[in-house]
């Protein structure tokens, strides 16, 4: 079998354990930049895809003649025609590396970094100047986790470690999961409208989409802070600007948005209450460790005709299993 790693940006899987274990069973060629001309990806049977950094559409998958199975690492695949896929015989096979530490990590950088002003500060220091705000801490506040999964009881567990009180929703969650985690089981109005720090951890899903709408930001209160490494989409984003601007809540720290890149001169970017980071999250040491780990572990399981993880639920409504184009090649 030959494999293809893309868009490899950071240069982060080579030597990495899980590419190494692969490389005892199959070519593994890795794109650090673009690959450009989808000739360069005959002759591969299959792909391992980082995130969402290309587009697979119709156009694209029908020029891949060899390929039987595309590996997307992350719970996300809205940018794969699954399809297309299917009517290319592709299969279409999950690595999901677990719950994103960097993700979680992130949440409580740009919490502090929003509440206590620091890129404000720091940016006063080099103009030559000596502010001194009087800003909130973490400790004894109300931290309030939407979508108590992995990432989200992560969170938990750090929002303990700094003296937190934590309450949590999510669609199906209990007051013994709740309670398992350290945390409170609250509904999602009753959340917003207690929490100092509302941290956003649902994947994003055709319920989830605009979950925290222009009625559900205005339950929150006036020295609030809302904080999102999940999805754009998850929060109404013009609501949002609104609330911000109108000092409505206090603050937010935003890993992602609505359009990534964030246009240029976006609302967002002129507001003095927001820190803004580009979708770092999830690319870190270990997560880019666990992704390799993941996508390869799928691979061996391929080659060794074992049932590989698939999407559920994605937009054509239908499933992918482990039937591609022809059985796995040695």
């Amino acid at each position: 079998m030959r494999v293809a790693i893309l868009d490899d940006i950071h240069r982060a899987w080579e030597g990495t354990e899980g590419v190494r274990r692969l490389r005892e069973r199959a070519e593994v060629q890795v794109f650090t930049g673009p690959f450009g001309d989808p000739a360069a990806l005959r002759g591969f049977d299959a792909l391992i895809a980082n995130r969402e950094r290309t587009r697979f559409d119709r156009t694209l998958l029908d020029q891949l003649s060899d390929l039987r199975v595309l590996v997307q690492t992350g719970n996300h695949a809205s940018h794969i025609d699954f399809a297309a896929a299917r009517d290319c015989g592709i299969v279409i096979a999950r690595a999901s590396a677990g719950h994103s530490i960097g993700a979680a990590e992130l949440t409580f950088g740009l919490a502090m970094a929003v509440m206590r002003q620091i890129p404000a500060s720091d940016a006063a220091l080099r103009r030559g100047e000596w502010p001194a705000p009087s800003t909130p801490v973490l400790h004894g506040k109300t931290l309030g986790v939407v979508g108590l999964g992995r990432i989200g009881r992560h969170v938990a567990r750090i929002g303990k470690a700094f003296g937190m009180r934590v309450a949590a929703w999510g669609r199906t969650l209990t007051d013994e999961a709740a309670a398992g985690a350290g945390a409170e089981r609250r509904e999602l109005d009753e959340l917003l409208g207690e929490a100092d720090v509302v941290t956003v951890h649902v994947s994003l899903s055709p319920s989830s989409r605009g979950l925290l709408d222009a009625r559900r930001i205005a339950l929150m209160k006036p020295t609030a802070f809302l904080i999102n490494t999940a999805r754009g989409l998850i929060v109404d984003e013009a609501a949002l600007v609104d609330a911000l601007t109108a000092g409505r809540i206090a603050g937010a720290g935003l890993d992602v948005f609505d359009q990534e890149p964030l246009p240029p001169g976006h609302p967002l970017t002129t507001l003095g209450n927001v820190v803004l980071t580009p979708h770092i999250g999830w690319p870190t040491d270990d997560g880019y460790r666990r992704f390799a780990a993941a996508a390869c572990d799928v691979l061996i399981d391929y080659l060794a005709g074992r049932p590989v993880p698939a999407f559920e639920g994605h937009q054509d409504g239908s499933s992918e299993t482990g039937v591609g184009r022809s059985s796995p090649a040695p």
